[in-house]
């Protein structure tokens, strides 16, 4: 899965006249052959299908409606949404990652969503989808980065990074093409999404009051340089050169690590599907501690159903948002799709099946900080492109790198944003 692209801040339309919500046609107009019945249009990504077509049955008898399904890339999807919409094309309902859900719900493409079970959720999965005290989303999936380990080459997973500092002295996996480096454990951190939880864990944080203030950026705070520092001794001392590459980056970790040239990776649940596919004989746990005792805290994700504002079918698209959130139906999504579901219960059934993934997400979830949903965040991506390859390059000190970037950060903000 392209990193990038499902982590930007979807960048919307301008200028498009936001009443047009309130008159604008929908793709629920089509009527089921019944003539009485209402059809909802529910666009999900391809793998999606098998799911939908297992659950959407009850749906249609219980509510004397048609659920029609379009296939389409969620990115697309939410892209499409501020033309689409006004056009009357636009789906009823679709999936929307937590990221993308208070821009979206801001510039008012998406209709307010009422949680019909606010037990069901915790306090961070009730965050994901929530603006400016507005709820626009139903929280359905989560997910968080997680330590991949070789069990052919490692007896247990490493629980400390000083167990991953061990492992960089193991002759077994010195880089052969370079003299002096190892490739025991590898990371993309020059990704930020990826170093994020580095730096938090040593006290670096986006944005102030929970993510939600954006004249506060705490990315270049002592605890964020000392978070650099550390990781500048790993593409400094231990790591080929190629890992200040971000563009190449993440093709050679997942390519020693297949291989088994590598014992650990940090990496995202996608990855899972490929190792399986290798055959590979891997395990999976919650990221190790750092060397300062805390945990590392990365960004918590997960995608979340969501209603057009466009929709003419509101009260209909409501409540499949409901059926398709209860235990149920949470329960009957994560046997599908292996995805971990948001809805507390079913995530306990989950952990019962004893699935490495599930439990290493989960319990990575409990550490993992929710991505900041403001607008702003758009330009955090931009802006910290090089925050960590400046000082591992050894082009700047980490203080220097981690100004530098905020800098960037702080500019774009004042001239985008700023009234």
């Amino acid at each position: 899965m392209d990193l990038k692209k499902k982590l930007g801040v979807l960048g919307l339309a301008t200028g498009l006249v936001l009443s047009l919500a309130a008159c604008g046609g929908g793709a629920s107009d089509d009527k089921a052959s019944s003539g009485d019945a209402k059809t909802l249009t529910i666009s999900v990504d391809s793998g999606y299908k098998k799911y939908m077509d297992a659950i959407k049955g009850d749906f249609e008898k219980e509510n004397n409606a048609k659920i029609k399904i379009v296939e389409k890339d969620m990115f697309e999807q939410l892209e499409a949404l501020p033309l689409d919409g006004p056009a009357g094309t636009a789906p009823d309902v679709m999936m929307s990652a937590y990221d993308r859900i208070g821009g979206l719900g801001q510039q008012g493409h998406l209709a307010e969503v009422k949680l019909g079970n606010k037990d069901a959720y915790d306090e961070k999965d009730k965050k994901q989808v929530t603006i400016d005290g507005k709820v626009y989303g139903a929280p359905a999936v989560i997910e968080t980065l997680v330590l991949y380990y070789n069990k052919d080459l490692l007896d247990k997973a490493p629980e400390t990074f000083g167990d991953l500092e061990n492992l960089s002295k193991d002759a077994r996996f010195n880089f052969s093409s370079e003299k002096g480096k190892n490739i025991g454990f590898l990371a993309k951190w020059t990704d930020f999404y990826f170093s994020y939880g580095l730096l938090a864990g040593y006290g670096g944080y986006v944005f102030g009051d929970d993510g939600t203030n954006p004249k506060d950026i705490g990315l270049n705070n002592e605890g964020s340089v000392e978070g650099i520092t550390y990781a500048t001794k790993w593409f400094q001392d231990v790591w080929p050169k190629g890992m200040q590459d971000n563009k190449s980056a993440d093709d050679f970790i997942q390519d020693q690590f297949v291989k088994g040239k590598t014992a650990a990776i940090i990496g995202g649940p996608w990855s899972a599907a490929n190792y399986k596919e290798a055959k590979l004989n891997y395990g999976v746990a919650k990221i190790p501690t750092l060397p300062n005792g805390k945990e590392y805290s990365p960004f918590g994700g997960g995608k979340g159903w969501v209603i057009s504002n466009y929709s003419k079918e509101k009260e209909l698209a409501q409540k499949f948002v409901d059926y398709a959130t209860n235990e149920k139906n949470q329960t009957k999504f994560y046997d599908e799709t292996n995805e971990v579901p948001a809805n507390k219960a079913a995530r306990t059934a989950a952990l019962d099946k004893n699935d490495e993934l599930t439990n290493a997400v989960i319990g990575q979830y409990e550490n993992a900080q929710p991505m900041p949903n403001i607008p702003e965040m758009a330009e955090v991506w931009t802006g910290a492109e090089n925050l960590m390859f400046d000082a591992a390059s050894g082009k700047k000190t980490p203080q220097k790198s981690a100004d530098d970037a905020v800098k960037v950060i702080e500019d774009n903000i004042s001239q985008k944003y700023t009234k």
